[in-house]
């Protein structure tokens, strides 16, 4: 736990550099496919001491998140063994990742759209996305929807906000992508209900 404190505190420190913006892109990148750390942390403090740019920040999350979400994808199709196996087996989630493939097999849009939008690992979802050979359309598409929903909320949450919200938004953060995730299935099931 010390080490990711260590990594979570060295992340933070990037908002109050001149390679704040560059970080950030790094930080959403990396995280969609190997690093610990997600970019709200990153996204959080450099929105709330920018407001004006908080909507431009969390684009730049979105974009850099869906990139690395792609190195993901890869990573699972074709260096599985040489990468994908190593990073599974540092976060324990071999279990998941077992699960995930599974679960990809019968929906993988749904799959990709929940972790996009959550706490969960989305790295290991990217992987486990490309090691069953989903469709990489729908993954992408999956993707981008969830990415957008987490971060855009965020920044436009912060540029209307500000601190107050900053403070809410750690505090329950885990709590609100939970209660998204279940507004979000069932409004599906109520959609797919309506259609028949």
């Amino acid at each position: 736990m010390k080490v990711f404190r260590k990594l979570y505190d060295w992340v933070l420190h990037w908002a109050h550099t001149p390679y704040a913006t560059p970080a950030l892109i790094l930080n959403s990148f990396s995280e969609s496919s190997f690093f610990p750390i997600p970019p709200d942390v990153l996204l959080i403090a450099l929105s709330v001491s920018r407001r004006s740019k908080a909507v431009f920040y969390a684009f730049v999350t979105t974009v850099a998140s869906v990139l690395g979400g792609i190195l993901g994808y890869y990573i699972g199709v074709a260096l599985m063994e040489v990468i994908g196996w190593p990073i599974i087996k540092f976060y324990q989630k071999e279990a998941l990742f077992h699960q995930l493939i599974e679960l990809f097999r019968e929906n993988s849009f749904w799959a990709v759209l929940i972790a996009a939008l959550t706490p969960i690992p989305y790295k290991i979802f990217t992987i486990a996305a490309g090691a069953s050979e989903s469709l990489f359309g729908q993954f992408v598409l999956a993707s981008v929807l969830g990415r957008a929903a987490r971060f855009m909320a965020l920044g436009i949450l912060i540029y209307f906000f500000g601190e107050h919200i900053k403070v809410f938004i750690e505090k329950y953060f885990n709590l609100l992508s939970i209660l998204f995730v279940v507004l979000l299935i069932v409004g599906v099931i109520l959609m797919k209900f309506m259609l028949h």
